[in-house]
């Protein structure tokens, strides 16, 4: 394994503070990382513009990388092109869902198509919103109507 590869490995594995079931990884957080003349910088992508979680996954990722011997590390905030909810994989989606979070489906080919949320405990899709924002704004609050049980929506984005 390079040097680059362990790097962006540690920087991958760091939980997302909001979906701990989850690596910023996974979510697509990390975009790139590349070498310095004394270490690396990693580029990282919000979930959506002013999310408050970048501060800590910046300072989660430069800890991890000097805890692993990197001498500098700097962390760069990219935000074109902007984060998709479509660099979720299907194993990260699968693990949402098993943590009680309805993924969020591919976007749609028409912005104005219905959504149908999946329960992520029935699997119903006789569900309804009951708040835009859940807890955090990534997330909405829906209810299933077949089993009755709250649940939050990872937004498209």
């Amino acid at each position: 394994m390079t040097t680059l590869e362990r790097a962006r490995e540690i920087a991958a594995s760091i939980p997302d503070p909001e979906l701990p079931a989850l690596s910023i990884g996974e979510l697509g957080i990390v975009r790139n990382v590349t070498a310095t003349t004394r270490g690396v910088e990693v580029a990282i992508t919000p979930t959506y513009n002013g999310c408050p979680a970048m501060g800590v996954i910046a300072l989660a990722i430069e800890a991890a990388l000097l805890e692993a011997g990197f001498e500098s590390v700097h962390i760069r905030l990219v935000r074109e092109p902007g984060w998709t909810s479509d660099w979720i994989g299907a194993e990260a989606r699968e693990k949402l869902r098993a943590a009680g979070i309805a993924p969020p489906a591919p976007r749609a080919a028409s912005p104005s198509a219905p959504t149908r949320i999946a329960c992520p405990r029935c699997a119903s899709t006789s569900t309804e919103e009951l708040a835009p924002f859940g807890a955090t704004a990534c997330k909405s609050l829906w209810r299933c109507l077949t089993c009755r049980e709250p649940f939050e929506h990872f937004k498209c984005h």
